[in-house]
């Protein structure tokens, strides 16, 4: 099972994180699974860029992202040459680091009360 390694996240994930995932798993469903709430305001349809992550050791490992999603990375906050939607970036078997931007574009973001 590859890991995840999450850097610190002043909201989400204060400490970091190391996350088991499952390959063929989303790095959004991983990150969900291990209780960072990464938003995700468009349910992993590829609609919107609230679950963007940028990718800082193991990009390579990961597919391409399609047109849709280079469409939708456009519209994220902070984006870099390694950023990826989370929703659409599908785990191989190699460990990765992410970093979870600090601000998103989600105009309508909704917290657990």
């Amino acid at each position: 099972m590859p890991n995840i390694t999450v850097l610190p996240h002043a909201e989400l994930c204060p400490e970091g994180a190391v996350v088991k995932a499952r390959k063929g798993q989303t790095l959004c469903e991983a990150l969900l699974a291990a209780e960072i709430e990464i938003e995700h305001a468009c349910e992993h349809a590829c609609a919107c860029s609230t679950c963007h992550v940028i990718v800082r050791q193991g990009y390579h490992s990961l597919d391409r992202p399609n047109e849709d999603e280079e469409d939708m990375l456009d519209k994220a906050w902070g984006l870099e040459a390694q950023s990826r939607l989370s929703c659409q970036a599908f785990v191989k078997g190699e460990d990765l680091t992410v970093e979870i931007p600090r601000y998103s574009r989600n105009l309508a973001k909704e917290r657990k009360g």
